[in-house]
């Protein structure tokens, strides 16, 4: 059984809904790096969907892309968080100077 593709996309859009939510919404740097890491699979999730949408590869090459570029995201950016509470001692952005 094939889900509908009305069905994929709405799950990405209720998956970027949700990790704009959680990157606007909380005061620690790691939850605001993992509401940017759900709106990358998000965009994933609706790139897949349009490439099976249109019978073509591209959708599903630029999904893998779009995981790479994820992968070095937070590979950085904890790498900068354990940077910056090892300064400062907290990773709250509002108590940064």
């Amino acid at each position: 059984m094939i889900v509908p593709y009305s069905h994929v996309f709405l799950l990405a859009g209720l998956l970027f809904v949700m990790g704009a939510g959680c990157a606007v919404a909380r005061r620690s740097l790691v939850m605001i790096l993992l509401g940017f890491e759900i709106m990358l699979n998000a965009g994933a999730i609706a790139f897949v969907g349009a490439a099976l949408r249109w019978q073509s590869i591209e959708g599903q090459v630029f999904a893998l892309f779009v995981l790479a570029v994820a992968a070095a995201e937070v590979s950085i950016g904890l790498a900068l968080i354990v940077c910056v509470y090892r300064r400062s001692g907290t990773v709250a952005p509002d108590r940064l100077d």
